[in-house]
């Protein structure tokens, strides 16, 4: 499965890169394949294991900040493994094509 994820600290004003730092910290340290980008980290794993890391990188942000907001969306596709790589790489070969 591949979840793409935003976690965003509320109510500690404008600049809150520090903050998701915190978070895609926990991403990179879990050792699951994962991309961050401007809007969205996205982590490939088995259930169990992503959501693991969606929670713990969500408590990484909350322990600093008053309230914080979690936007999730994930592709629940079983038996597909690299995702993260092989969905843009379709998408490539199309524009190419």
């Amino acid at each position: 499965m591949i979840v793409a994820f935003s976690v965003t600290p509320l109510g500690v004003g404008e600049d809150v890169g520090e903050y998701v730092a915190d978070a895609v910290r926990v991403v990179r340290e879990s050792g699951l394949p994962n991309r961050t980008d401007a809007m969205f980290t996205s982590v490939e794993g088995e259930w169990d294991e992503v959501m693991d890391v969606v929670r713990r990188a969500v408590a990484a942000v909350e322990a600093r900040a008053p309230r914080v907001s979690l936007v999730l969306k994930a592709d629940l596709r079983p038996g597909v493994t690299d995702g993260l790589t092989s969905k843009v790489e379709t998408v490539e070969r199309h524009l190419a094509g």
